[in-house]
């Protein structure tokens, strides 16, 4: 059994773990890099904690709940989809979508504060929604569709089922009347993947196109057809029998899951931690300038991207502070050794995101929003595990790289458009930590234009 822990202080200071009871569950927490990385490099461990079973009425087993070999052919399979050329395509839905949430914000302008968080993760919806299924669903335009109002039910759904050990059986939960409204917006949420899995299979190879030449890009390729990951999908249903239709079901709502609400967030406490700071908004907007000029209407190029170094400083200090999610868990296959401690197989550990992200050895004066620190030659010494915006090791996020463009597509375009200001210091957020890191009482800008 695991050495007797003492006190959290000392542990926390000396070792980075504590060990709490869940009813008669043992959890144990990794708050130091040292020791989330004993847990996260062991390919051995890759299983997810007893939590993620509450997603599979919703996901099935997918991509995130999977595991074993299942878990390894699907991660290998998948892997492809995520390929930086095929991510490319979808910088026109980026470009398109924020720049639609801009002129939104614009008629906004100047008239009263503003909850951001609500604005982007409208847009993200979007521009998941097009990207994973091929559709256009419009909730920046229309918030009051089925789909959405599902979709955002469910999150909190299960944010609220995760502390409520009474709601974990799925014999009970399903009487409950909180669990007769769960299985209510799951039933619209399947129907309507269902269904537009079911029509783009009668017309796969029918893919939408670009009204004409958007970018540059755009202009070498001449009209660029746009392929949702459904497409990629169900080529590999066709060809060889790979997936079936359940399965591509699972991968699609694994990807509007995981999609949408963390890049969200992750968009929002940057444009948040922005606002509060005027002089690192001076620096963007400077940098933003020299690469786009005075064209705030322009669509972002990959090329653009790549210049714009400081805005992808500020985005990783701000994932620092804010990670979108907050921990992650794993169910130990085998016992762990960390220090004295023996971790034994079958617990629970939480590795807490949060928590690393504010080591002090790594990150001094963790609570200022620094992004100098993740310039180059301040990032070389640092431990490899102290920052974890999307995980680590062999089960780490497999849409990282979609998350990066997406984001930084999406706050290059705001920035060049608008001054914000936050309206709430920090010392009066009220942080909640469900599925992803939020303010309580919102987050509040007031924005002007350029």
């Amino acid at each position: 059994m695991m050495t007797s822990i003492q006190g959290f202080s000392t542990v926390y200071e000396n070792v980075g773990l504590y060990r709490f009871y869940l009813l008669f569950r043992p959890i144990v927490v990794l708050t130091a890099p040292e020791t989330a990385e004993q847990i996260l490099k062991d390919s051995s461990n890759i299983e997810k904690g007893c939590f993620y079973d509450l997603l599979r009425p919703w996901l099935r087993t997918g991509l995130l709940t999977s595991s074993g070999p299942k878990w390894r052919s699907r991660r290998k399979l998948l892997t492809p989809a995520f390929h930086f050329r095929i991510l490319e395509d979808f910088m026109v839905i980026f470009n398109e979508q924020s720049m639609l949430m801009a002129d939104l914000l614009a008629r906004d302008c100047g008239a009263k504060p503003i909850e951001i968080s609500k604005r982007v993760t409208k847009c993200t919806l979007d521009i998941i929604c097009e990207t994973a299924m091929g559709v256009e669903i419009k909730a920046q335009e229309n918030s009051n569709s089925s789909y959405v109002r599902a979709v955002y039910s469910l999150g909190a759904s299960f944010s609220q089922r995760c502390i409520r050990p009474w709601q974990w059986l799925s014999s009970i939960y399903p009487l409950t009347p909180e669990g007769r409204k769960y299985q209510k917006d799951l039933a619209t949420l399947h129907a309507f993947t269902e269904e537009v899995i079911n029509e783009r299979k009668k017309h796969r190879g029918e893919f939408l196109v670009t009204e004409g030449p958007r970018t540059a890009d755009d202009c070498v390729i001449g009209i660029k057809r746009r392929r949702a990951f459904l497409d990629l999908l169900l080529a590999r249903h066709s060809e060889n029998g790979e997936l079936s239709l359940l399965d591509i079901q699972e991968e699609v709502d694994t990807f509007m899951f995981e999609g949408h609400d963390t890049t969200a967030m992750g968009i929002s406490w940057c444009l948040y931690l922005i606002g509060q700071d005027l002089d690192v908004q001076r620096k963007i907007h400077e940098e933003l300038d020299s690469v786009f000029g005075f064209d705030r209407h322009r669509f972002a190029t990959s090329n653009d991207l790549s210049r714009l170094k400081y805005l992808e400083c500020c985005l990783k200090e701000a994932q620092r502070l804010f990670p979108s999610v907050p921990f992650i868990a794993r169910e130990l296959q085998r016992d762990i050794h960390i220090g004295q401690y023996t971790i034994p197989r079958g617990t629970t550990c939480l590795v807490n995101i949060f928590h690393i992200h504010r080591n002090k050895k790594h990150f001094p004066n963790p609570e200022m929003f620094d992004p100098d620190r993740f310039h180059p030659e301040n990032s070389v010494a640092r431990h490899p595990y102290a920052f974890i915006p999307f995980s680590a090791g062999s089960r780490n996020c497999i849409g990282q790289k979609f998350a990066q463009l997406e984001e930084k597509v999406i706050l290059a375009n705001l920035l060049r458009r608008f001054e914000i200001r936050s309206m709430l210091p920090r010392d009066k957020l009220l942080l909640v930590g469900e599925m992803v890191v939020r303010s309580h009482n919102g987050l509040m800008v007031r924005i002007r234009e350029r």
